[in-house]
């Protein structure tokens, strides 16, 4: 399957899965849990052998091998977004239930670097009964482990609080691996298979490390040990049940040495319990939180708040890998909004064209291609930037190739529905200017992924200044085209688009030959200025104006100066600027930063003593070019920003447009151990206090903390999508599509980590690759919003998955086909009437996923165990759909309230709803018979089943704020 995984599975992965199942089949004692379903996937369909097959099913049904998380991936919870959390936890979850009929119940997240409170609701949805986790702040967890509170039921979400809790553990000190060290020998104890040699295994079997042999001369020293470090940890825990992990990475992979030194060793514990007041059995994670479940105890209630950010030690602070490869990070979220748009483009296409000339199998396996990249890259060694070139290049091909293979789909999609003649080219580009309009007449087909009327601009490359765009009726369409930013050949088309919802449009871009041409954007540059000197000068002014905001720059500076927002004529005092932490690489003199972990030197240093500005503005659109650089002789610029601000014409709905000051940073390549940040300084008393978001679900207060150590680094935080300060009446919003460090550093400011190239010499980090010599430019996008906290709690959630969601941009000489009259016009979507939800509403799916498994579990049952699961097609009748509210209770006066949908009239233009089954989030539960396991809180002394949604009647739904809603939908004549 590429490389890396090549390499892993040759080296240890297959293995692990092979000599386990053969080992387990030996003892009926033995126990084992498996967690990530990728590797697992292609060990059962490229290793494992008929028997091998066999006995795994045997041993699901007798609970000694257990599943746990279930998942493709153990996902990273810090700088992953929701969407694609789901994602990767309903790809594992289908393939588990269609194979074997089971469903994870209980989570493993012991290795993401630091858990984030999205993280437990999603587990509660999904049907889990129990969440683990491990990597907290160190100096927390010594405080919880202390005081016994290192297992509390989570209320992750303050909306969903009781409805959507879950028991929680978290690991102690020890985590997830089997402390090593044995008093009795200066060899390792407990890993006796040792460390899995990469890229070969050793020809002699001889690994390095391996533990010493249990034998009788050390068996009772051997259980001394370990009876001792049991006794340890149960001190820190409420009941006298001790988990006790036993493994490591990359473990078991010669399972048969594993199991056959540990078996005496806890025959010897059990026949002298009573000398060593413990005994001890083989378990999965099930059995322990079955065990800590039957005790019936009374737990703490924890609130929403995360365990964010995490340190390891004083000068260990994980918040270097929120930024770290940050063109991965944008790859993967342009990745995922690609399949979002592909995934809804064929539901409608197959609902619509049911006899169509497109293979549906192969259309399936084109986007499988992509869920499969989306859902690897969410690995906490993945979207992180924490793994090694070579892997992160894997991640990349895996993205581009299953990217290219959903273009080519809803291409030829597009083109089947239009009738169009085969042979005609059809290329496509998603939201990046790599395609250019040659000058001829060009067909570019929009596609809106979202499920609401937008307005918004679209952008594609033309050669002439010279153009004109119509829509399918010959209408001429608002457009301005100007001088690209990225190129000298070229002009960028900016085309307002209009488009409603899960719709796409076509608009016909011309060489001038009519009256009617799109505007020209002129280009006024300014002289560049010293900044140094702006001081002694006075003060000159440049506005720039749109219907929302007035933005000024200073003259002297060509800075930012301040921007009003027009209807309440609030005015907020606001630059911008590049700073550069300089931070050390030489593990002699100091902490370093490396993919994981940021350890400044000392404050942020300004990059820039010259800015140069160009303004081009035409009757669309404003964009402002800021050019940053190392001082006034300087030729080459190492930083830009691009400012835009749109003018929406009369007769459109331009309230988001007008609304958000789009930038786009130019940043790179840095020099070697600097990261770079973008502060915003602002007027506004935020008292240092910052908002920013769990994975674009809920928000977190982020309060500034002074430490002894480290402050700057420890008061980092990851924004997936989001992040604000504010003061008693403005708000400052910022909008992301992909994931980056932030961080509140001082009174009204907010901080963006951008970019980041580290080299230094821990051995660790030059033993895997680890350096982070980044070289690259990298080109980020936030949107700013201002306004009061109402106008922006209005306009935040749907701008953010504007952003997320942009348009997908598609070309082609789509030849013969004449603009229709007005009669035959369907409205332009894939299915004729548009999908649209309300304000606070978001479709969160919709997709055909093409599993075989019965949603009737008997029945799924039965057919696994006659065998009848693998020969069946896949099923393109069952359409997977997901509501989400996007408001907290009491946000919104109006968008806070639960919305009442029927899914028959939603959904009309596909077909007729016949049936809606409603599921659990991953699809593998029906609701009704989803019985959670409910933990004795002081709130809820009495223990009990939870079940807690209530069942749509006559297919109306109502969604309370922050729900995620799943359904199956089947409609008539299938």
């Amino acid at each position: 399957y590429f490389f890396f995984f090549q390499e892993s599975m040759h080296a240890y992965a297959a293995n692990v899965y092979t000599t386990v199942v053969e080992e387990l089949m030996k003892g009926k004692q033995r126990k084992f849990i498996a967690v990530e379903q990728e590797f697992f996937r292609l060990w059962w369909d490229a290793v494992a052998t008929d028997t091998h097959k066999e006995q795994v099913h045997q041993l699901l049904q007798e609970g000694r091998l257990e599943f746990v998380i279930g998942g493709q991936v153990m996902h990273d919870e810090a700088v992953t977004l929701i969407d694609d959390q789901i994602l990767q936890l309903t790809e594992g979850h289908g393939f588990l239930y269609e194979t074997f009929g089971i469903r994870p119940q209980f989570s493993w997240h012991v290795d993401p670097f630091g858990a984030s409170a999205t993280t437990p609701t999603l587990f509660a949805l999904a049907g889990f009964n129990a969440h683990l986790i491990s990597r907290i702040d160190y100096d927390l967890k010594a405080d919880m482990q202390k005081n016994k509170k290192l297992q509390f039921v989570w209320q992750g979400s303050p909306s969903l609080s009781e409805r959507q809790e879950i028991f929680t553990h978290v690991m102690d000190q020890y985590s997830y691996c089997t402390p090593s060290q044995i008093p009795f020998s200066n060899r390792s104890g407990f890993y006796w298979d040792g460390f899995a040699a990469f890229p070969d295994p050793p020809k002699d079997g001889v690994y390095p490390n391996m533990s010493l042999p249990v034998t009788d001369t050390n068996i009772h020293l051997y259980a001394q040990t370990m009876v001792a470090d049991i006794k340890e940890r149960a001190v820190w825990f409420r009941t006298s049940d001790v988990l006790w992990p036993w493994g490591c990475d990359k473990q078991f992979f010669n399972a048969s040495v594993q199991y056959s030194n540990m078996d005496p060793l806890l025959d010897y514990i059990n026949k002298h319990s009573d000398e060593f007041g413990v005994t001890v059995q083989y378990a999965t994670l099930g059995d322990y939180f079955h065990a800590v479940y039957s005790r019936n105890l009374t737990w703490e209630i924890r609130d929403s708040q995360d365990f964010l950010p995490y340190s390891t030690e004083p000068f260990q602070a994980w918040t270097g890998f929120y930024t770290s490869r940050s063109t991965l990070k944008g790859v993967a979220r342009r990745a995922s909004s690609l399949l979002y748009a592909g995934e809804s483009f064929f539901t409608q296409y197959v609902r619509k064209h049911p006899a169509s000339s497109i293979c549906k199998c192969g259309a399936l396996k084109q986007l499988q291609s992509l869920r499969w990249a989306v859902s690897e890259v969410q690995h906490h060694d993945g979207i992180t930037g924490t793994e090694s070139p070579k892997v992160k290049d894997m991640y990349m091909n895996n993205l581009m190739y299953g990217m290219l293979n959903v273009k080519k789909l809803m291409a030829s999609l597009i083109f089947d529905m239009n009738n169009a003649k085969k042979n005609g080219e059809v290329y496509s580009s998603v939201y990046n200017k790599d395609s250019e309009i040659p000058d001829v007449d060009q067909y570019v087909v929009v596609y809106n992924p979202l499920a609401w009327n937008i307005t918004t601009f679209v952008t594609v490359s033309v050669s002439s200044l010279a153009v004109s765009v119509y829509d399918e009726l010959g209408h001429s369409v608002p457009a301005q085209v100007q001088s690209s930013v990225e190129s000298h050949s070229t002009y960028d088309l900016y085309i307002l688009v209009e488009i409603s919802g899960l719709s796409y449009r076509k608009y016909n871009v011309k060489p001038l030959n009519g009256k009617q041409s799109a505007f020209v954007g002129r280009s006024v540059k300014y002289k560049q200025k010293d900044v140094t000197l702006a001081d002694q000068q006075s003060q000159r002014l440049l506005p720039v104006v749109n219907d929302c905001y007035q933005v000024l720059f200073d003259q002297n500076t060509n800075l930012m100066h301040s921007i009003t927002e027009r209807k309440t004529n609030q005015t907020v005092q606001l630059t911008q600027e590049f700073l550069e932490y300089h931070v050390n690489g030489d593990v002699m003199k100091g902490p370093i930063s490396d993919n994981y972990l940021f350890a400044p030197n000392d404050s942020a240093v300004p990059v820039s003593k010259a800015v140069g500005l160009e303004v081009v503005s035409g009757n669309l659109m404003t964009e402002i070019r800021q050019y940053f650089y190392s001082n006034i002789t300087a030729q080459d610029y190492i930083y830009a920003v691009y400012t835009r601000m749109y003018t929406v014409p009369e007769g459109y709905d331009g309230k988001l447009l007008c609304h958000r000051i789009e930038q786009e940073y130019s940043v790179g390549p840095l020099e070697l151990n600097r990261e770079a940040v973008l502060r915003t300084s602002t007027n506004l008393n935020t008292k240092q206090l910052l908002y920013t978001d769990n994975n674009g679900y809920q928000i977190q207060k982020r309060p500034f903390k002074a430490y002894v150590n480290n402050t700057v680094a420890r008061n980092y935080y990851p924004m997936v999508q989001t992040a604000y300060i504010e003061d008693d009446t403005t708000r400052l919003m910022l909008l992301a599509e992909r994931a980056h460090g932030v961080s509140s550093q001082g009174n009204g400011q907010v901080e963006v980590m951008l970019h980041r190239r580290l080299w230094n010499n821990l051995q660790w980090d030059l033993n895997y690759n680890l350096t982070l010599n980044d070289s690259s430019v990298v080109r980020p996008v936030i949107w700013l919003i201002l306004g009061t906290r109402a106008v922006t709690n209005i306009l935040y959630r749907r701008s953010g998955l504007a952003l997320e969601h942009r348009p997908v941009v598609m070309f082609g000489a789509l030849s013969g086909d004449k603009p229709k009259p007005p009669g035959q016009l369907q409205r332009n979507s894939v299915t004729g009437s548009p999908v649209t939800v309300p304000p606070n509403l978001h479709l969160q799916t919709l997709s055909i996923p093409g599993w075989r498994y019965s949603s009737n579990h008997a029945e799924q049952i039965h057919s696994i165990h006659m065998g009848k699961q693998k020969q069946s097609d896949p099923d393109f009748t069952r359409v997977l759909l997901r509501i989400r509210h996007l408001y907290e209770v009491g946000e919104d006066p109006v968008l806070s309230q639960p919305v009442m949908v029927n899914l028959k009239s939603l959904l009309e233009g596909l077909g007729s709803v016949m049936l809606v089954e409603e599921r659990s989030l991953t699809g593998t539960w029906d609701v009704n018979s989803l019985k959670r396991w409910k933990w004795k809180t002081s709130q809820y002394p009495s223990k009990g089943f939870s079940n807690s949604t209530e069942t749509s009647e006559n297919c109306i739904v109502t969604v309370h704020p922050k729900e995620i809603r799943t359904f199956f939908i089947h409609f008539q004549g299938q």
